[in-house]
């Protein structure tokens, strides 16, 4: 669909402007940056944004099936196949990087325990030292490709409304009684809230096949409308607040999210597609995957063992990692997207044995 490519792309390139703002500047989730830099300290809202653009892409071709894929086994094969191998590769960089040049986690270099938990990509589950930061969402969107053939059937049998209703109160139970973790290292109680983020765009996929009045909606300013609360309240509240509270955040913007999604899949705005479909656009987002897998461990390099020799801490940190580290993260993962991710997109799934 067209569009879709150039989102990927932009929310990858918040994220490594993210890590650049992250590193550069102390105390998170506190602002020590300049104030016009806060915009920048949201990474994980872009992580929910690839989610929700993730179970909408996946939901458009069933979505015109009547809500039936072509065979579970065969989804869960070609999802591998697209997904592991350039992850492993990934993943074996960012333990020499981590090993060898830059430690990516508080708690010590990568170890064995490492290798296995986040080969097996159980990092969700079960706590290791890091090698990648960004390395937490990858779980967490391998378990809901497992689930997605079961979400399939929900909306097939009973509707969107139960779906999204039942997923929806079930996690805000969880909430409520869950207590505090850390993400990045893997003990990730903010994960399963991120159930209902990807079935709001397996919702909104609807659209595709939804009646002509129902396509017609100003979707856009649907979407504007339920984000503003949202943005108020970060606004308001601050970002050590938001920050604490992004289990609520993160359902607070996926139905806006998934709004701006069914605008866009409806042709609206003309002007925005025409720009996501331009030639950087399509580009960036056809290796979004490499540069969200590749860049932290480049940013670090930049922050951490090439800025200091250059330019002092803060403001002239930031600027130097964007200047030289944001670049070199772009070409790095178009170059390891050539190797790692190209040749298995543009195979589409294992030859059978």
């Amino acid at each position: 669909m067209p569009g879709l490519d150039g989102l990927r792309g932009l929310a990858a390139l918040y994220v490594v402007l993210f890590h650049c703002w992250l590193l550069s500047f102390p105390g998170f989730p506190g602002n020590s940056g300049p104030f016009w830099l806060g915009w920048l300290m949201y990474g994980r809202l872009a992580v929910v944004f690839f989610l929700v653009l993730s179970g909408f892409s996946l939901a458009l071709s069933p979505a015109r099936n009547g809500w039936h894929q072509g065979g579970v086994a065969r989804f869960l094969r070609r999802r591998a196949w697209r997904i592991l191998p350039p992850y492993w590769a990934a993943l074996v960089l960012s333990v020499a990087v981590a090993h060898f040049v830059v430690r990516a986690s508080h708690h010590g270099p990568p170890n064995h325990r490492t290798v296995v938990v986040y080969g097996l990509v159980l990092q969700d589950m079960f706590t290791a030292r890091t090698p990648n930061g960004a390395f937490w969402s990858i779980a967490v969107e391998a378990e809901l490709y497992l689930l997605f053939p079961v979400l399939l059937l929900l909306r097939r049998r009973l509707g969107a409304t139960v779906l999204v209703s039942g997923v929806t109160l079930l996690l805000v139970a969880r909430g409520l009684l869950a207590g505090n973790a850390s993400p990045a290292e893997g003990d990730n109680w903010l994960a399963p809230n991120l159930l209902p983020v990807f079935v709001a765009g397996l919702i909104a996929a609807g659209v595709v096949v939804a009646r002509e009045r129902v396509r017609r909606m100003p979707w856009l300013w649907l979407a504007a409308s339920a984000m503003v609360p949202a943005l108020a309240l970060i606004a308001v509240k601050g970002p050590a607040w938001t920050v604490h509270h992004y289990f609520w955040v993160d359902l607070a913007v996926a139905p806006a999210m998934a709004m701006f999604l069914a605008g866009i899949a409806t042709g609206r705005p003309a002007f925005l597609l025409r720009l996501l479909a331009t030639r950087p656009m399509r580009g960036l987002g056809e290796f979004s995957y490499s540069l969200y897998l590749v860049h932290l461990p480049i940013v670090m390099i930049v922050v951490r063992k090439i800025a200091p020799y250059y330019v002092s801490a803060g403001l002239p940190t930031f600027c130097f990692t964007v200047v030289v580290g944001l670049p070199a993260a772009v070409l790095s993962a178009w170059l390891f997207s050539e190797i790692f991710e190209m040749p298995f997109k543009r195979k589409r799934e294992p030859r059978a044995a």
